[in-house]
Protein backbone atom coordinates (compact mmCIF):
# COMPACT_ATOMS: atom_id res chain seq x y z
CA UNK A 1 0.00 0.00 0.00
CA UNK A 2 1.22 3.77 -0.79
CA UNK A 3 1.91 5.94 1.98
CA UNK A 4 0.64 8.78 -0.26
CA UNK A 5 -2.85 10.22 -0.84
CA UNK A 6 -4.22 8.22 -4.40
CA UNK A 7 -3.64 9.61 -7.57
CA UNK A 8 -0.99 11.23 -9.63
CA UNK A 9 2.64 10.66 -8.41
CA UNK A 10 2.62 14.38 -8.74
CA UNK A 11 0.31 17.01 -8.96
CA UNK A 12 -0.32 20.56 -8.84
CA UNK A 13 -3.83 22.58 -9.18
CA UNK A 14 -1.83 25.90 -10.43
CA UNK A 15 -0.07 26.26 -13.70
CA UNK A 16 3.76 25.90 -13.41
CA UNK A 17 6.98 26.22 -16.00
CA UNK A 18 10.36 24.17 -14.83
CA UNK A 19 12.63 25.18 -17.36
CA UNK A 20 15.37 22.89 -17.68
CA UNK A 21 18.01 23.23 -14.73
CA UNK A 22 15.80 25.98 -12.97
CA UNK A 23 16.69 26.70 -9.13
CA UNK A 24 12.74 25.15 -7.92
CA UNK A 25 11.19 25.95 -4.58
CA UNK A 26 8.99 23.19 -3.33
CA UNK A 27 6.73 22.80 -0.50
CA UNK A 28 5.11 19.66 0.90
CA UNK A 29 2.71 18.60 3.66
CA UNK A 30 1.17 16.37 5.73
CA UNK A 31 -2.06 14.41 4.50
CA UNK A 32 -5.07 16.18 6.65
CA UNK A 33 -2.88 19.13 7.67
CA UNK A 34 -5.19 21.65 5.73
CA UNK A 35 -9.22 21.31 6.42
CA UNK A 36 -10.54 19.99 2.83
CA UNK A 37 -13.44 22.70 3.08
CA UNK A 38 -10.34 25.36 3.65
CA UNK A 39 -8.11 23.90 0.45
CA UNK A 40 -11.35 23.82 -1.80
CA UNK A 41 -12.13 27.23 -0.88
CA UNK A 42 -8.27 28.51 -1.97
CA UNK A 43 -8.76 25.90 -5.18
CA UNK A 44 -11.95 27.69 -6.11
CA UNK A 45 -10.83 31.20 -5.61
CA UNK A 46 -7.44 30.59 -7.82
CA UNK A 47 -9.65 28.95 -10.19
CA UNK A 48 -11.64 31.81 -10.82
CA UNK A 49 -8.65 34.31 -10.70
CA UNK A 50 -6.69 31.95 -13.33
CA UNK A 51 -9.82 31.75 -15.79
CA UNK A 52 -10.49 35.63 -15.55
CA UNK A 53 -6.67 35.87 -16.62
CA UNK A 54 -6.86 33.57 -19.27
CA UNK A 55 -9.26 35.89 -20.95
CA UNK A 56 -7.10 38.54 -21.60
CA UNK A 57 -4.13 38.85 -24.31
CA UNK A 58 -1.03 37.19 -23.78
CA UNK A 59 1.09 39.94 -22.96
CA UNK A 60 3.90 40.16 -20.81
CA UNK A 61 1.42 41.82 -18.13
CA UNK A 62 -0.45 38.87 -17.95
CA UNK A 63 2.20 36.53 -17.53
CA UNK A 64 3.44 38.88 -14.16
CA UNK A 65 -0.24 39.17 -12.87
CA UNK A 66 -0.55 35.36 -13.24
CA UNK A 67 3.20 35.17 -11.40
CA UNK A 68 1.71 37.60 -8.71
CA UNK A 69 -1.41 35.19 -8.53
CA UNK A 70 0.61 32.22 -7.49
CA UNK A 71 2.36 34.47 -5.00
CA UNK A 72 -0.71 35.40 -3.40
CA UNK A 73 -2.40 31.86 -3.52
CA UNK A 74 0.61 30.23 -1.73
CA UNK A 75 0.93 32.86 0.83
CA UNK A 76 -2.92 32.09 1.92
CA UNK A 77 -2.32 27.86 0.86
CA UNK A 78 1.02 28.41 3.85
CA UNK A 79 -0.72 30.60 6.26
CA UNK A 80 -3.43 27.90 6.67
CA UNK A 81 -0.50 25.28 7.08
CA UNK A 82 0.96 27.69 9.88
CA UNK A 83 -2.45 27.35 11.86
CA UNK A 84 -1.51 23.67 12.14
CA UNK A 85 -5.33 21.97 12.37
CA UNK A 86 -4.02 18.60 11.49
CA UNK A 87 -1.44 15.71 12.31
CA UNK A 88 1.95 16.81 13.74
CA UNK A 89 3.93 14.08 13.28
CA UNK A 90 7.03 16.34 12.28
CA UNK A 91 7.40 17.81 15.61
CA UNK A 92 8.55 14.22 16.55
CA UNK A 93 12.36 14.88 16.28
CA UNK A 94 13.08 11.32 14.66
CA UNK A 95 10.52 12.11 11.97
CA UNK A 96 12.20 15.93 11.00
CA UNK A 97 15.62 14.23 11.19
CA UNK A 98 14.78 11.46 8.97
CA UNK A 99 13.43 14.06 6.49
CA UNK A 100 15.85 15.98 6.31
CA UNK A 101 18.61 13.32 6.24
CA UNK A 102 16.90 12.14 3.62
CA UNK A 103 17.05 15.91 1.65
CA UNK A 104 21.02 15.92 2.46
CA UNK A 105 21.66 11.91 0.39
CA UNK A 106 21.00 12.91 -2.91
CA UNK A 107 22.80 16.17 -2.18
CA UNK A 108 25.28 16.50 -5.04
CA UNK A 109 23.87 13.85 -7.19
CA UNK A 110 20.21 14.72 -8.27
CA UNK A 111 20.24 18.32 -7.08
CA UNK A 112 21.80 21.05 -5.32
CA UNK A 113 20.64 21.32 -2.15
CA UNK A 114 20.03 25.01 -1.15
CA UNK A 115 17.79 25.38 1.63
CA UNK A 116 15.01 23.79 3.59
CA UNK A 117 12.75 24.20 6.51
CA UNK A 118 10.80 20.98 8.31
CA UNK A 119 7.91 22.73 10.32
CA UNK A 120 5.27 20.49 12.24
CA UNK A 121 3.52 19.68 9.22
CA UNK A 122 5.42 20.74 6.11
CA UNK A 123 8.88 21.19 4.74
CA UNK A 124 9.66 23.61 2.19
CA UNK A 125 13.15 23.04 0.14
CA UNK A 126 15.37 24.90 -2.42
CA UNK A 127 17.24 22.61 -5.03
CA UNK A 128 18.48 22.97 -8.76
CA UNK A 129 18.17 19.23 -10.46
CA UNK A 130 21.50 18.02 -11.55
CA UNK A 131 21.37 16.31 -14.53
CA UNK A 132 20.68 12.51 -15.16
CA UNK A 133 21.89 12.27 -18.78
CA UNK A 134 23.76 14.18 -21.10
CA UNK A 135 20.57 16.43 -22.26
CA UNK A 136 18.37 15.92 -19.33
CA UNK A 137 18.21 16.50 -15.54
CA UNK A 138 16.60 14.56 -12.95
CA UNK A 139 12.78 15.29 -13.00
CA UNK A 140 11.17 17.46 -10.08
CA UNK A 141 8.27 14.30 -10.00
CA UNK A 142 10.96 11.86 -9.79
CA UNK A 143 12.88 13.72 -7.26
CA UNK A 144 9.62 14.58 -5.15
CA UNK A 145 8.54 10.90 -5.03
CA UNK A 146 11.88 9.20 -3.96
CA UNK A 147 11.77 12.00 -1.30
CA UNK A 148 8.47 11.29 -0.38
CA UNK A 149 7.64 7.76 -0.65
CA UNK A 150 10.76 6.65 1.20
CA UNK A 151 10.63 8.99 3.94
CA UNK A 152 6.86 8.34 4.22
CA UNK A 153 7.15 4.63 4.59
CA UNK A 154 10.13 5.12 7.45
CA UNK A 155 8.36 7.63 9.07
CA UNK A 156 4.98 5.12 9.59
CA UNK A 157 7.59 2.79 11.07
CA UNK A 158 9.03 4.54 13.81
CA UNK A 159 5.32 5.88 14.48
CA UNK A 160 3.78 2.93 14.61
CA UNK A 161 1.10 3.81 11.96
CA UNK A 162 0.19 2.90 8.61
CA UNK A 163 -1.65 5.13 5.79
CA UNK A 164 -1.08 7.97 4.06
CA UNK A 165 1.72 10.18 5.40
CA UNK A 166 2.32 13.14 2.79
CA UNK A 167 -0.10 14.64 0.44
CA UNK A 168 0.97 13.57 -2.92
CA UNK A 169 0.32 17.09 -3.77
CA UNK A 170 3.29 19.63 -3.62
CA UNK A 171 3.12 23.38 -4.31
CA UNK A 172 6.51 24.13 -6.86
CA UNK A 173 8.27 27.32 -8.09
CA UNK A 174 10.63 27.97 -10.32
CA UNK A 175 13.34 30.59 -9.53
CA UNK A 176 13.12 33.41 -11.89
CA UNK A 177 16.21 35.34 -10.91
CA UNK A 178 18.67 35.79 -8.29
CA UNK A 179 16.96 38.15 -6.56
CA UNK A 180 13.84 36.35 -6.11
CA UNK A 181 16.37 33.57 -4.84
CA UNK A 182 17.59 35.29 -1.78
CA UNK A 183 14.05 36.82 -1.31
CA UNK A 184 12.72 32.68 -0.85
CA UNK A 185 15.53 31.32 1.12
CA UNK A 186 14.84 34.44 3.15
CA UNK A 187 11.46 32.95 3.77
CA UNK A 188 12.37 29.70 3.99
CA UNK A 189 14.69 29.65 6.81
CA UNK A 190 12.39 32.42 8.60
CA UNK A 191 9.41 30.08 8.68
CA UNK A 192 9.98 29.27 12.10
CA UNK A 193 10.60 32.85 13.40
CA UNK A 194 7.28 34.03 11.73
CA UNK A 195 5.66 31.08 13.67
CA UNK A 196 6.62 32.56 16.66
CA UNK A 197 8.88 29.43 17.41
CA UNK A 198 12.29 30.95 17.73
CA UNK A 199 13.63 34.77 17.41
CA UNK A 200 16.50 33.91 15.06
CA UNK A 201 16.51 31.33 12.42
CA UNK A 202 19.64 29.84 13.39
CA UNK A 203 18.14 28.29 16.28
CA UNK A 204 15.84 25.99 14.72
CA UNK A 205 17.05 22.56 14.31
CA UNK A 206 15.61 21.79 11.17
CA UNK A 207 16.40 24.48 9.07
CA UNK A 208 19.38 24.34 6.59
CA UNK A 209 20.87 26.78 4.20
CA UNK A 210 23.66 26.58 1.99
CA UNK A 211 23.65 30.23 0.52
CA UNK A 212 23.37 32.61 3.73
CA UNK A 213 25.71 35.46 2.63
CA UNK A 214 24.20 35.68 -1.02
CA UNK A 215 20.90 35.57 0.64
CA UNK A 216 21.76 38.71 2.86
CA UNK A 217 21.08 36.25 5.90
Amino acid sequence: MSNLAPGSVYRRNLPHIQPPGATLFVTFRLAGSIPADVLAALYAEAEQARAELERTPDCPERTERLYEEERRFFGKWDAALDLGKGPDWLRNPKIAQLVADNMHYFDGTRYDLLAYCIMSNHAHVVFTPLLKTADAYYPLAQIMHTMKGYTAGRANQLLGRTGVFWLHESYDHYVRNAAELDRIIAYVVNNPVKAGLISEWQAWPWTYCRVSQSSGL
